[in-house]
């Protein structure tokens, strides 16, 4: 009986894998954009050999599914247009409704790409204008890996309207309205990009293989040979016998349910949080520690869920709230949010209580409450339960990267998943999380570039840079500025063929790394578009920097992309933001005019000038040089001095963020 139970089940389960049916990454959805006058590729799952059949637009394509499942195929070149209907058949038939052939977009980078319409209450003045179904965008639901993942964790495609363009990026959303009014054909925004984040975590192993400074975390990576789902599951299995015998053994906190908020805590002492508790005052100790901090809901919260953002945690954690277990989690650089029912809440005196284990090393909450709410940051009462001897206490190994800087996690999750889709190219916001390695950012943006069009097998796509906006205080006297050496680094990136800057330099806000201007971001990116990747002879940038001639006690500056000339917005034709300086290399502010299509640069201060500097400085203040078709120019240095982050490069810290 139990052979013929084991026979039907193993007939069902490979039943069930020969009849596999046909399936589709989540990329490919109603309303979808397919890349116009190109080879598509289409990808997606089956059984075994099975055939498939893709048709669209009166045209059908054919192939087989390898003895993986995975089958890929091309669809031929089409012209913008549409709509459309695919057909995907095999065992089983899906149709995808409402294609259009036009022109798609990969929007990329941190927080200002990121940074949403609704985030910037947004309201739209012209409905109709908002309301084009033309204009289509897919949000990728941002994840991460130690191997690149086959599927996007979420997402799905949506027509421009008042009620979908609230969650879609700003930069992006403003770059598609202007291309698609322009060029008058449809445009597909994929928006795949998270707030926060290093250059690193976007960059394919392969890429940062080149590096010596990733390397060693490449390797580990490597080493590990799994990805998180394959770590999560030996995880499960590792802690059924892990549990009993060490990580909740012995612990009083356990066998007294400390996390019950009727504990006596008269006993319990008291810790600032963001810490380590080695830093306050709990030296040379490892094991477990039991926090305890009460909290009161937010005046007029309504919701269903709750969350609470505890962040970084060295290295384990169980958190309860009221007494309701609300999660759990592994590794000391993961982050821990925390979503639970709100049902189990009082408006006032919530008890959360959470169990630290620190298996080596430092222990605590370490990381501040930028990310979340905060719950976190404050006084807590704790106590600690088991202590360990960390040399002998055994550890599994778990995924453990931050979202926001471990190299190459959130390539694997959500951008490799993107590939071999059909783009036309790239718009790239992102540097503020480099700034403090700012030179070392000028050899890993063209790195990644080069990667990236290398995985999508499509060429040198374009590929357009958001120059950083000002931000900081305007400086008092000139100096060295790690943005200012960002923006640089970004320049080097122009070395690659098809490649263009939109700068930002004049529309930022001192005190809001997030400038509320991202309509002119979005226009500069198309400009730098229709020039790069549509070939249009128009003016798509400022002046930027040629080169200079020492005259005497002035040095003249020339400049390529005048357009029609160089302009002072100042009335009376003053220039700001140049700073002039000798072989002391000690800059001075300089004044500085327009002499046909140059600018000559002067200070009584510098008798015998070498080099010059415009807008050297993380917020130049008002710049007033731009060229006659109302861009500005773009800061630049002629001197190739050592920099303040020269030699400056990434390292994984054990508590980085």
């Amino acid at each position: 009986m139990k052979r013929t139970t084991l026979l039907a089940f193993l007939f069902f389960a490979f039943g069930k894998m020969v009849t596999a049916d046909v399936s589709l990454p989540k990329l490919f959805t109603d309303h979808l954009v397919l890349q116009r006058d190109a080879e598509v590729p289409v990808w997606g799952w089956a059984s075994k050999g099975e055939e498939i059949t893709v048709s669209v637009a009166g045209q059908s394509v054919k192939t087989k599914a390898g003895k993986d499942g995975n089958w890929e195929l091309k669809l031929p070149p089409h012209a913008a247009g549409g709509p459309f209907e695919m057909t995907v058949k095999g065992k089983n038939t899906l149709v995808l409704k409402d294609l259009l052939f036009g022109d798609v977009w990969l929007c990329g980078g941190q927080s200002n790409m990121q940074y949403t319409l609704e985030w910037l209450h947004f309201t739209g003045v012209d409905t109709a204008r908002a309301d084009n179904p033309k204009l289509r965008m897919f949000n990728v639901a941002v994840d991460l890996d130690y191997l690149p993942k086959k599927d996007v964790k979420a997402g799905r495609w949506e027509l421009a309207s008042m009620q979908t363009i609230g969650h879609f990026s700003a930069v992006a959303y403003f770059f598609g309205q202007y291309l698609q009014e322009n060029l008058d054909v449809p445009i597909g925004l994929i928006s795949s990009n998270l707030g926060a984040t290093s250059i690193e975590t976007w960059m394919s192993a392969g890429a940062l293989k080149q590096f010596s400074q990733f390397k060693e975390v490449v390797a580990d990576m490597e080493a590990t040979g799994k990805n998180f789902d394959q770590l999560y599951a030996d995880l499960k299995e590792y802690r059924k016998h892990w549990d009993k015998d060490f990580y909740l053994n012995n612990d009083p906190g356990i066998a007294q349910n400390w996390q019950d908020p009727a504990t006596d805590v008269s006993d319990w002492k008291t810790m600032e949080i963001p810490n380590l508790w080695e830093d306050a005052g709990l030296p040379d100790y490892d094991g477990s520690v039991w926090f305890r901090k009460e909290f009161d809901l937010p005046e007029g919260f309504a919701k269903d869920t709750f969350n609470i953002a505890l962040n970084q945690i060295d290295d384990y954690d169980i958190a309860w709230v009221n007494g309701v277990k609300i999660g759990e989690s592994f590794g000391n650089r993961n982050w821990r949010n925390y979503f639970f029912p709100a049902n189990i809440l009082k408006p006032k005196g919530n008890v959360l209580v959470v169990r630290i284990f620190d298996a080596g090393g430092k222990g605590g909450m370490y990381s501040n409450a930028f990310w979340g709410n905060a719950i976190l940051n404050g006084t807590w009462k704790f106590k600690p339960g088991v202590k360990i001897e960390a040399s002998k206490f055994p550890k599994p190994t778990v995924p453990n990267g931050s979202f926001f800087t471990h190299p190459g996690l959130l390539y694997n999750g959500s951008i490799a998943p993107l590939q071999p889709y059909a783009i036309k190219g790239a718009i790239w916001y992102q540097g503020e999380s480099n700034v403090e390695h700012a030179e070392e950012y000028a050899d890993l943006l063209p790195a990644m570039i080069q990667d990236w069009r290398q995985h999508w097998g499509q060429g040198d796509f374009p590929f357009l840079v958001v120059q950083l906006a000002n931000h900081h205080a305007e400086p008092t006297q000139p100096g060295e500025s790690n943005w200012a050496e960002l923006r640089a680094s970004q320049m080097a990136a122009l070395k690659l063929p098809n490649t263009g800057i939109a700068t930002a330099i004049d529309i930022g806000e001192a005190d809001d790394i997030h400038p509320k201007n991202k309509l002119d971001v979005g226009k500069r990116l198309g400009l730098a578009a229709r020039k790069i990747a549509f070939g249009e002879k128009i003016v798509s940038s400022g002046p930027v920097y040629q080169s200079m001639k020492k005259e005497g006690d002035k040095i003249r500056i020339s400049f390529t992309s005048m357009g029609g000339g160089l302009v002072s917005k100042d009335k009376y034709g003053f220039l700001r933001g140049f700073s002039i300086a000798g072989a002391d290399k000690q800059f001075h502010w300089a004044m500085a005019y327009i002499d046909g299509s140059s600018v000559v640069v002067f200070s009584p201060e510098v008798k015998q000038p070498v080099a010059v500097r415009y807008a050297w400085a993380d917020n130049p203040g008002q710049l007033d040089l731009y060229n006659k078709e109302g861009l500005p120019a773009l800061p630049f240095r002629t001197d190739a001095w050592p920099v303040s982050t020269a030699g400056k490069v990434f390292v994984l810290d054990e508590h980085g963020f």
